[in-house]
């Protein structure tokens, strides 16, 4: 009990951070996704999903830390689809397949994936979404909200790109909007100072929402003292104000079922499991190496989790969830201990629909884009890329390409171009050879690794074809427990002929692969 006790007070207020940056976060990706000519945006859409995400896939998952909600990577392939689809209605039919291709990928153990994603590539993208989010809140910060909050592609719906955005932002700067958020900035950094978080005052009631409170009351004393500095509502939080289960009931959409009858909503299913579970995957692989417990998710589980959360979401009207790293990180760095903090966030979110609407609606957005920054910062940790290149270039290269590319394109896209270049890098490893050659007096030794591949083979025949003529030399597979039969054939073709119209004289240490 007393271990429950001490997770719940450390979850709690965890939740309560992760409520203020999911909150923004949900809105914006929302809207950002509803936003399709002819049909009328849906802010709820993202609430609902960051509510499910919470609840259902945290009450389901063996995530420690990690956190589920909409994904900014999905934004253009809800909008494609519904366009496609030609109603909401339809695309909610296909989140719900979606979610049931997740519980097939689980069942066939699709999660493997994880297990094969470069270290590199990974590192790359927590610093690349870090830099990401401190770039694309800083015109929010200083109130130019003309892109939605949780953009991370390069390229905006607004005609703009993440480094035009910022010049547009300087010349629109609101004096009144600027000194909140960089009032709530510099408190956030203030507050983590180690005299701050010490204080009794932080124990119970999280930083972050001391930060919150101060900004929303700055605010409404430019209101209150008639200076020209109160921010405009358009530049507020926007939660749609429900007062009734009608009300509720009217901003709420269902799946059409007549929808399951057309093969295309099956295909839009398909893209859309794909892709949500990939992104998971990816955060799972980078929570769980960020969790300082270093806890070890069960991908199968985490995907046969988001499908059933998918299928949720699209039954009451929400838009697909995926694992989201920076919803995780904001969960690992205000101290989460357990997936209370993650199930908790998700009762805020409903809360907040049914019940806070009208008092969240004062706070600036700015004072949340300073919090977005803040989880930024903490996962750009510019240590990470110092202790990289000290890896080498094999490391590092394909660490600084994922950076690039996640920075002037997306994430997934992003992603894709890392792991290319990081493919690349272990096919050259692989060439250069998993053998070592020792050169004594009298022979020379060709020492096999462990696992010895066909992609060994090149510099394998490089070495026996740099072999003097008359030599001695000794082919050692003793600490092999695999060679590949491409490889052995070799060795033994070498062994049987080649050597023999040298004169080179052959010892095989590690017989057993020269019977085979």
């Amino acid at each position: 009990m007393k271990n429950i006790f001490n997770s719940w007070r450390r979850d709690l207020p965890a939740s309560i951070v992760v409520f203020f940056v999911a909150l923004p976060l949900c809105l914006g990706i929302g809207l950002a996704s509803t936003s399709v000519n002819g049909i009328p945006p849906m802010p709820l859409s993202g609430l609902i999903s960051g509510i499910i995400g919470g609840v259902i896939v945290g009450l389901i998952s063996n995530s420690r830390l990690g956190v589920s909600g909409p994904a900014a990577g999905l934004i253009t392939v809800v909008l494609s689809s519904i366009t496609l689809l030609g109603s909401f209605e339809f695309f909610l039919s296909a989140v719900m397949l979606a979610g049931v291709f997740q519980l097939l990928f689980a069942l066939l153990r699709a999660g493997i994936i994880a297990n094969y994603l470069p270290s590199g590539v990974i590192k790359g993208m927590l610093a690349a979404i870090g830099i990401t989010l401190i770039l694309k809140e800083i015109p929010h910060l200083i109130g130019y909200d003309k892109d939605y909050i949780g953009d991370e592609s390069f390229l905006q719906n607004d005609g703009h790109n993440t480094l035009s955005e910022l010049l547009y932002a300087v010349k629109a700067l609101d004096p009144g909007i600027a000194i909140i958020g960089l009032f709530s900035l510099g408190l956030i950094f203030l507050f983590d100072l180690p005299v701050f978080k010490k204080a009794r005052v932080f124990k119970f009631i999280p930083a972050i929402l001391w930060v919150i409170i101060l900004g929303t009351l700055m605010n409404i004393l430019f209101a209150s003292s008639g200076v020209s500095l109160e921010i405009a509502k358009e530049h507020l939080v926007q939660i749609p104000e429900i007062s009734s289960m009608q009300q509720l009931l009217v901003q709420l959409h269902f799946p059409a079922l007549e929808a399951f009858t057309r093969i295309e909503v099956y295909w839009v299913a398909l893209t859309v499991a794909a892709i949500a579970s990939l992104e998971t995957l990816l955060s799972v692989e980078a929570t769980d190496r960020l969790d300082p417990k270093k806890s070890i998710t069960n991908p199968n589980r985490e995907l046969l989790a988001q499908g059933i959360g998918n299928f949720f979401t699209g039954l009451i009207g929400g838009i697909p969830v995926t694992q989201v790293i920076v919803r995780s990180t904001a969960n690992l760095n205000s101290g989460g201990e357990s997936k209370s903090s993650t199930i908790l966030h998700g009762f805020w979110l409903l809360l907040a629909i049914l019940l806070f609407a009208p008092f969240l609606n004062k706070i600036p957005l700015a004072t949340l884009a300073a919090i977005l920054i803040s989880v930024g910062y903490k996962l750009t940790n510019f240590n990470l890329i110092k202790n990289q290149f000290s890896k080498g270039w094999d490391q590092f290269i394909p660490f600084f390409v994922t950076i690039i590319a996640i920075l002037f394109t997306d994430l997934l896209k992003g992603i894709g171009i890392g792991l290319v270049v990081a493919i690349f890098y272990i096919i050259k490893k692989n060439f250069s050879g998993n053998h070592e050659v020792i050169k004594g007096e009298k022979e020379v030794e060709i020492s096999f690794g462990e696992h010895v591949n066909f992609l060994n083979i090149a510099s394998i025949k490089n070495t026996l074809r740099n072999l003097p003529d008359g030599s001695a030399v000794c082919i050692n597979t003793e600490r092999s427990k695999s060679l590949d039969f491409d490889i052995r054939e070799l060795l033994l073709d070498f062994t049987e002929v080649t050597s023999k119209s040298r004169n080179i004289q052959v010892r095989w240490v590690g017989d057993q692969f020269k019977k085979q």
